[in-house]
């Protein structure tokens, strides 16, 4: 086993990476004031994005769950990997070759564990897709014509063919050097009493890709009619791949979702397509499973859903009963997005790639047009359920629809869709109220809550001065001077927190290291600080200051002069103490020398003033 990673090649890479790119490709940023950016925190789920990236500094920092870190604990924390993995996957990003220590020159093997099984979806993957112009796979290639898919779609969504045969793949792979416990591990195969074989055979696969384009697993569609699998073969939750987090066509819609706050779901691989060669290319599905709350956290970070209205989901739904009972699972998870949610089914039932085969492209986008809100179609679901040219089948409406109503959590909305919902029984308003209200109370929605913030500012003013300096340092030490700020004892600081993250800055150089190494400067103290400030420092590092891009320098000034004469306030305080407590006559040389102490505390205010 290859040692440690050389400290300049982790640097090399550090330097070659920008942690918002990185970060980027999980999670949509948007400006937060100068030199930061923010969204939606990918680690624990939030309404109001707090998670700030800061690039200059190479830090992040969560205000509300408090993790934090550099790239290569994003990396670690986001896809599970360890530091060394994490490494090598950025250095092989940006072109840096590694060392190792102990003298054993860049490693080989073992590589990283994640690595390999990425690399075996590659590999599989590129064969699948060759594969597909056999002559087996004629059946799968009239599957896909049939369904109006060209070789040019297939290739541009990464559709492939597995052979029959039982180990057909498993073959190629061990050729390409991967080994048993490595292919057990992926997923691309399976094991029996008699040893691994292909868990894909006689199906088309799809390719199914995390966000940033890696191929993680695989989805199966059965081609024959002996196959007495099921009619869709998912890979299994692996290492790489988790089925309720994975959202089929995400590599391909990101950058579409981002930039028009839209995401529409579909249910199935063709969907995706039909969608996509359409012109619908905010379209993902799920992998095999119901739309719940994993994806969401996923939508609602590339659509950077926060407390404003940032765009719409739309959900597709096949038109028949079991379309129904998916949008009304999916009304059950709506609130948890900000963005407004929409349902578009199609009157006659068919699905996307079913609608784009019939009508043409224009019907698919039309479809998707059409939406209507999902609180009207889940109102108007339950209604279709009984009979209301009768008095009891209104009745019997009222309590059906009435805790749907109650069960939107917006007080806002809540009166309008009861209004919407008298309109189409016939029944008074005031009626339906009471029966929302009535239900409500009987659990039928949770209290509204306000969005989760960050984290306000300190009300005390000498708190916040002392916090705002301690960022100006992490964040810009260019602009600090270094004889003035580390001539400072931690005793200017009245927060023990405050205090405890000077201790570092000192225990890393001072200021005076961080005009020599400004680049690594925020990351040194870090490493300085003991893990109980780990947190602090970080928030510190990457907290916007309230200031203009044209103003950096001079608020970074004003702040840090604000610290200094606070500093020399306490310092003269002590001074003046110590003077009231001298006899005049008995301690006349020691009162000179605080006298003196004073003038020249005095000189130096007046210095900071005029500068």
């Amino acid at each position: 086993m290859a040692g440690l990673i050389k400290r300049e090649d982790i640097d090399e890479v550090r330097s070659r990476v920008k942690i918002d790119d990185v970060i980027g490709q999980q999670v949509t940023l948007k400006s937060a004031g100068v030199g930061s950016k923010k969204g939606l925190c990918p680690f624990h789920d939030e309404r109001t994005p707090s998670f700030h990236v800061r690039s200059e500094v190479g830090l992040y920092h969560c205000f509300g769950c408090g993790e934090s870190g550099d790239v290569f604990s994003f990396l670690q924390k986001i896809d599970h990997l360890t530091f060394t993995d994490a490494v090598e996957r950025l250095a092989g990003q940006v072109g840096v070759e590694l060392h190792y220590e102990d003298g054993q020159g860049p490693r080989r093997e073992p590589q990283g564990k994640r690595q390999r099984l990425l690399d075996a979806h590659q590999v599989a993957q590129a064969y699948f897709a060759e594969q597909l112009a056999s002559p087996e796979a004629a059946v799968g290639r009239q599957f896909l014509s049939d369904r109006g898919f060209s070789r040019d779609a297939a290739a541009q969504f990464g559709v492939g063919y597995a052979p029959r045969g039982w180990d057909s793949l498993l073959r190629h792979l061990r050729g390409r050097g991967f080994t048993e416990p490595e292919l057990a591990a992926s997923g691309l195969v399976s094991e029996g009493s008699r040893g691994l074989y292909d868990r894909f055979r006689g199906r088309l696969v799809w390719p199914i890709r995390d966000v940033t384009g890696d191929t993680i697993g695989f989805g199966a569609r059965r081609l024959y009619d002996d196959d007495k699998g099921p009619k869709y073969l998912n890979t299994p939750d692996t290492p790489l791949y988790r089925k309720n987090q994975v959202l089929y066509g995400i590599d391909l819609a990101k950058r579409e979702i981002g930039k028009r706050k839209q995401i529409v779901v579909v249910e199935g691989y063709t969907d995706v397509m039909a969608c996509h060669l359409a012109g619908v290319t905010t379209a993902v599905a799920t992998c095999g499973t119901a739309f719940g709350a994993e994806h969401i956290k996923v939508a609602r970070r590339m659509l950077s859903d926060d407390t404003a209205y940032r765009g719409e989901v739309i959900f597709t739904f096949d038109g028949d009963e079991a379309g129904r009972k998916a949008a009304l699972r999916a009304f059950g998870e709506d609130q948890r997005f900000v963005a407004q949610t929409f349902v578009a089914v199609e009157h006659n039932g068919l699905d996307p790639c079913e609608l784009r085969q019939a009508h043409g492209d224009a019907a698919v986008v039309e479809l998707v047009k059409s939406r209507r809100p999902l609180f009207e179609f889940a109102i108007a679901s339950t209604l279709a359920q009984v009979d209301l040219d009768t008095v009891e089948g209104r009745v019997a409406a009222l309590r059906a629809a009435a805790p749907v109503v109650a069960g939107i959590r917006d007080n806002a909305l809540r009166p309008g869709y009861a209004r919407f919902l008298a309109g189409k029984i016939g029944i008074p308003v005031e009626d339906v109220l009471r029966a929302v209200h009535s239900a409500s109370r009987r659990g039928g929605t949770e209290p509204s809550r306000a969005p989760v913030s960050e984290q306000g500012s300190s009300a005390d003013p000498v708190l916040e001065v002392e916090r705002q300096a301690l960022q100006v340092a992490l964040q810009y030490p260019l602009v600090v001077p270094p004889a003035q700020f580390d001539a400072l004892t931690g005793e200017v600081f009245r927060s023990p927190g405050h205090h405890a993250v000077h201790d570092a800055i000192r225990a890393a150089g001072g200021i005076a290291q961080a005009h020599k190494d400004p680049a690594n400067w925020a990351k040194n103290v870090l490493g300085a600080a003991p893990d109980v400030i780990a947190g602090l420092v970080s928030e510190l590092a990457v907290r916007p200051l309230p200031m203009s891009e044209n103003d950096t320098t001079r608020y970074c000034r004003a702040i840090l002069l604000k610290l200094f004469q606070l500093d020399i306030t306490r310092v003269s305080a002590d001074l003046h103490g110590r003077l009231q407590r001298l006899d005049a006559v008995a301690d006349a040389d020691e009162a000179g020398e605080v006298l003196s102490q004073l003038q020249q505390l005095e000189e130096r205010r007046r210095a900071f003033r005029s500068e």
